[in-house]
């Protein structure tokens, strides 16, 4: 296949920042949404349904509305429903994974990633089994159809990035409770994740906090912050984080790639770029 599927990944290889849209629930998940997100300006749409619900009838209107437009579709990552707090969840829940992949999905943000053997087993699960994964045969001609490939180039291609280099899954990870910050390094560092998260409101939780909105400069998330940072820099992986306006030069130049964002915040980032050295 001469051009990527997923243009995060294209943007993400070539050390550009990404943004994305869509919040943790109440994701529009209809044919006429899909159409309307057929042009959207960002580089991937984000689905929550780890809070939102698990609405695969839902995003299979969507995508197929994104699809009736153009093809390849924009990008979308789903919010996993379940949490890596074992390897036995997973595999419980793996069911999840290969449902959402057959629907077309780009992949997925894993929540509460609090070990590196169950994220390994999310990697697992992803990839088929001709690559040692657990997904099977049966799926790959729903989803190359949403991609606009053949089936064949699907099951070439449906593999997470950047363990294989021509894959066109992304895993993100949200680093978001104090058990997971204690296995941040191994865990960033598990073949086949992508770009991780401190995911700084539950972090916020997990140390005791529950005021809205959370005081993020509190020493121990500012910490917590720092460790996720350079766990993904050991790593060699994409940090995701907020910025603004303002922040936004300083966040790039620190070496954020992965952002929450407006339309606006991607044309300045791309002036940004383009300013000389």
């Amino acid at each position: 296949m001469a051009a990527r599927v997923n243009t995060a990944i294209r943007r993400l290889a070539n050390d550009e920042p990404v943004f994305y849209i869509g919040s943790h629930a109440g994701a529009e998940l209809t044919f006429e949404a899909g159409v309307r997100m057929a042009d959207t300006w960002a580089d991937y749409i984000n689905i929550g349904m780890e809070h939102g619900p698990l609405d695969l009838a839902g995003l299979d209107q969507f995508m197929k509305g994104m699809a009736s437009v153009c093809t390849p579709t924009p990008a979308v990552l789903v919010e996993l429903p379940f949490e890596a707090r074992s390897v036995e969840i997973v595999q419980a829940n793996a069911w999840q994974i290969r449902q959402l992949l057959t629907l077309g999905v780009h992949g997925f943000m894993l929540c509460h990633a609090e070990r590196p053997e169950p994220v390994a087993a999310v990697v697992e699960a992803m990839r088929y089994t001709f690559r040692g994964g657990t997904r099977g045969s049966g799926g790959q001609g729903a989803a190359a159809e949403i991609w606009g490939v053949s089936a064949s180039d699907y099951l070439e291609v449906a593999d997470p990035w950047p363990m294989n280099p021509a894959g066109e899954l992304l895993l993100g990870l949200k680093i978001e409770n104090r058990r997971a910050l204690e296995n941040a390094f191994e865990t960033t560092a598990v073949p086949g994740v992508a770009f991780a998260e401190w995911g700084p409101a539950d972090m916020s939780m997990s140390h005791g906090y529950q005021d809205v909105p959370p005081d993020f400069k509190r020493p121990e998330l500012q910490h917590a912050r720092q460790r996720v940072f350079d766990a993904c820099m050991a790593a060699g992986i994409p940090f995701l984080e907020g910025c603004t306006e303002d922040n936004l030069a300083q966040k790039l130049a620190d070496g954020v790639r992965v952002i929450p964002g407006t339309e606006r915040l991607k044309e300045l980032a791309a002036e940004l770029r383009a300013r000389p050295t």
